[in-house]
């Protein structure tokens, strides 16, 4: 099974979710997403996949939110072009296989995907 995770190691959930996936055998391909940010052709492709607007996959408590002067009537073009500026906007982690993907909040999430 091909996975890969959009990952963060300083983030609890994050590596737990890694753990999770290792766990059953896999090795993922693993994107630090603050090193190497997705563009915003796949940030749009992964919102698809994840079935969500980028509000919803978005972090509004991090300050960058507020300094790229996003709010709760921002459109998903604004806050896709945010978080390719300021990664740290993206929730994570992000687990895909295939045209399929979830958020590994709780990790448990990631179950879905790998039983699929």
């Amino acid at each position: 099974m091909d996975i890969t995770i959009y990952h963060n190691p300083r983030c609890s959930k994050s590596r737990a979710t890694l753990e999770r996936i290792r766990a059953r055998g896999i090795e993922p391909t693993i994107v630090e997403y603050l090193v190497t940010p997705p563009d915003a052709t796949t940030l749009e492709r992964l919102l698809g996949q994840l079935g969500l607007s980028a509000g919803e996959f978005a972090r509004t408590g991090e300050a960058a939110w507020a300094e790229a002067g996003l709010d709760e009537a921002s459109d998903d073009a604004a806050i896709i072009a945010a978080m390719t500026t300021h990664p740290i906007l993206i929730e994570r982690p992000i687990v895909v296989a295939g045209t399929r993907a979830v958020l590994g909040r709780p990790p448990e999430n990631v179950d879905a995907l790998l039983d699929a």
